[in-house]
């Protein structure tokens, strides 16, 4: 079956989803996006998914393009349409279509909102919590608002990169301070010699990472101490543990940074727990 995608009021193939080259989110970026999980065939974390993109849109100014049932209809359907069970929804809605010029378009332009879903290969994802992820560790070189999941990528595109020629699955970012902000599509986490799970508290700095909170939720289910505390890069190759977190790698761990092994160069068992506690939710 061919994919199909939603673009501004119709289910399309995928190959042949098209918008202007006048809309803003090509010409300034000035879009967001959300993505959900799909476990099972359904919607995983739906409610604060929604919650964040709401919160993006609004720190943006861009209007919602629809009601949040309406939206969730289409998600669905594009769920359906596409076959997906184990896999992720994109979602991305920009400002759009207007003459190109810095300053906010008329009210009366109508938001571009786009949706498309796809299943994962799940054997890549196992395998990626059963042998964990290497890490680099690069400089901050994003804008101020990291908190507005907004498709403003190209540092993290560049940083993506950095990390796969290094031979690693992930960049972690680092500030003036020499503090880990985030990864470039994941939240970071360790397991300090406390045996206290560290990943950096909410602010502008970083995004605010749905799977992020639902983790804290499964940590202290478990009663593992959880500090919403930045760590160094050096605290975190001296960690017992370290790994990172997103919608489609959930406590995935991270067993080396920088070539450096962290703890036994292994996945280690707290993360795996949260994993496991985490996933049996879904």
């Amino acid at each position: 079956m061919s994919a199909v995608a939603y673009v501004n009021g119709a289910y399309v193939p995928l190959r042949a989803a098209r918008v202007s080259i006048l809309d803003r989110g090509l010409q300034f970026a000035d879009s967001i996006y959300e993505v959900w999980a799909v476990r099972g065939g359904r919607l995983r974390d739906e409610a604060a998914h929604l919650a964040r993109l709401r919160r993006s849109l609004a720190e943006l100014r861009i209007p919602a393009p629809m009601s949040e049932a309406a939206l969730g209809a289409i998600i669905k359907e594009t769920m359906r349409r596409n076959r997906v069970r184990e896999g992720i929804v994109y979602l991305q809605v920009t400002r759009g279509q207007a003459a190109r010029d810095h300053v906010f378009p008329s009210p009366s332009v109508r938001p571009t909102i786009i949706v498309t879903a796809k299943n994962l290969n799940q054997k890549v994802i196992a395998a990626r919590a059963a042998d964990g992820v290497k890490v680099i560790s690069l400089p901050e070189t994003r804008w101020a608002r990291r908190d507005i999941k907004s498709t403003n990528l190209l540092p993290n595109v560049l940083a993506r990169q950095a990390a796969r020629e290094a031979g690693a699955f992930e960049a972690w970012f680092f500030d003036g301070d020499g503090l880990v902000t985030e990864g470039t599509s994941s939240n970071a986490w360790i397991v300090d010699a406390q045996g206290r799970l560290r990943t950096r508290g909410l602010s502008h700095d970083l995004l605010h990472g749905v799977t992020r909170a639902a983790l804290i939720e499964a940590a202290r289910r478990l009663g593992v101490a959880v500090l919403e505390e930045a760590f160094t890069i050096d605290e975190a190759r001296v960690a017992r543990e370290a790994f990172i977190s997103a919608a489609s790698n959930p406590a995935t761990p991270v067993v080396a940074i920088d070539g450096a092994c962290v703890g036994e160069g292994r996945p280690g068992p707290m993360t795996l727990r949260l994993r496991e506690e985490y996933l049996s939710r879904s």
